[in-house]
């Protein structure tokens, strides 16, 4: 691998500045539908790879460089499009567990399906709460969440310190 050379970094340097501003939109602007989203795995790794590509562009970085994305994602302390749609989809899922046990936004999602229900063709294969389920996989059982999804500070800590990093 080439090193970088310090006329690169001065590049990257100059950039930053052009991320920075464009975080903030980069952030604020993520479509209010990622939330509501089942998201795969692959369409997962595809989101990153748009983001990681888009990155890049921003700060003028060229593929012969060979700067590590790692690198890229340290020096604009961005982070992943995918954390950034999960936290979405857990702060969703507070609000939703929080409603009143009569509203149709809190019964749709939790109702099961009948037995012979079927997904018609093109649909997504799994299901938003199958998605949440996904995310605190390493920390929560479903249930265990709906009842800390109740306390909403808590909820909210959690989500800043625990759920989301893996």
């Amino acid at each position: 691998m080439l090193p970088v050379s310090k006329s690169d970094l001065e590049v990257i340097a100059r950039h930053l500045n052009e991320v920075e501003a464009v975080q903030h939109v980069h952030l604020t602007n993520i479509p209010i539908w990622f939330d509501c989203l089942a998201i795969s795995k692959t369409d997962a790794r595809k989101i990153d790879a748009l983001d990681q590509w888009c990155l890049r562009m921003l700060l003028g970085i060229k593929w012969y460089q060979f700067i590590r994305n790692d690198d890229v994602r340290r020096l604009t302390k961005q982070p992943k499009l995918t954390a950034i749609i999960q936290s979405c989809q857990l702060t969703l899922f507070g609000h939703i567990m929080r409603m009143d046990d009569n509203t149709d936004a809190k019964r749709i999602p939790l109702a099961s399906p009948l037995r012979d229900w079927r997904r018609q063709l093109g649909r997504p294969r799994i299901m938003w709460l199958s998605t949440v389920q996904q995310d605190l996989k390493h920390h929560l059982m479903l249930p265990e969440a709906a009842d800390l999804a109740q306390n909403c500070p808590l909820w909210r800590m959690m989500l800043t310190y625990g759920a989301t990093q893996s």
